[in-house]
């Protein structure tokens, strides 16, 4: 399955309200919404295969929205520029795994799970249109941050939004050696893509 046509398929299974299988989610229990589910993917090459990781250990650490965002229409309103004051989530990395046979334990270890456990990204700003939104923030892997843009997929119906954004990397800007596997004879490539996605709902008071 090629890199575009899972992330539609994903999406589409985000949009009918099924949650992932094991999703795991957590959140700030102060959130204007709810996180349903949640997963965090990584897909890169080697020199022998393609190769994906992903996680559904996914928690929702600050959301608040702007003093002007709330009441009937709330999930349409929150996909606009300015709607966000907050916006943090946190994976963590080692649950991060791979259908690839082996290549798990290299990852954790190039990720540098032992010391940090965490990946975080923060939202500082959403630019853009409805519709044609840009996100930018604050990507920390492997203890080092660096600041990160990448254009936002997102679709609201009466009870839920849908947010998809894909953030393409290399890996050494964030002090990361390539993972290797089978004895050497796999060398992964260091450019990755990672790819954020999540389901929030709205709260039932709005949803009648």
């Amino acid at each position: 399955m090629t890199r575009p046509t899972s992330i539609r398929v994903l999406a589409c299974a985000l949009l009918a309200g099924i949650t992932f299988p094991g999703t795991s989610v957590a959140q700030d229990h102060a959130a204007p919404l709810a996180m349903t589910a949640a997963r965090v993917s990584i897909a890169g090459t080697s020199n022998i295969h393609e190769f994906t990781a992903s996680t559904t250990q996914v928690t929702l650490t600050r959301f608040m929205l702007a003093d002007a965002v709330a009441g009937p229409g709330l999930l349409n309103k929150i996909v606009n520029p300015g709607s966000l004051g907050a916006f943090e989530i946190v994976v963590k990395a080692g649950t991060l795994t791979s259908p690839k046979e082996g290549l798990d334990k290299n990852m954790w270890k190039a990720l540098k799970t032992s010391q940090h456990p965490d990946i975080v990204f923060t939202l500082t700003r959403l630019d853009g249109k409805a519709g044609a939104l840009r996100a930018i923030g604050l990507l920390k892997i492997a203890g080092v941050e660096k600041e990160v843009a990448f254009d936002l997929k997102t679709a609201a119906n009466a009870s839920t939004v849908t947010v998809i954004g894909e953030v393409p990397l290399l890996m050494t800007d964030y002090g990361i050696t390539a993972p290797k596997a089978m004895l050497g004879m796999l060398k992964t490539d260091p450019k990755i893509t990672v790819t954020f996605e999540l389901v929030l709902a709205a709260p039932q008071t709005f949803t009648r």
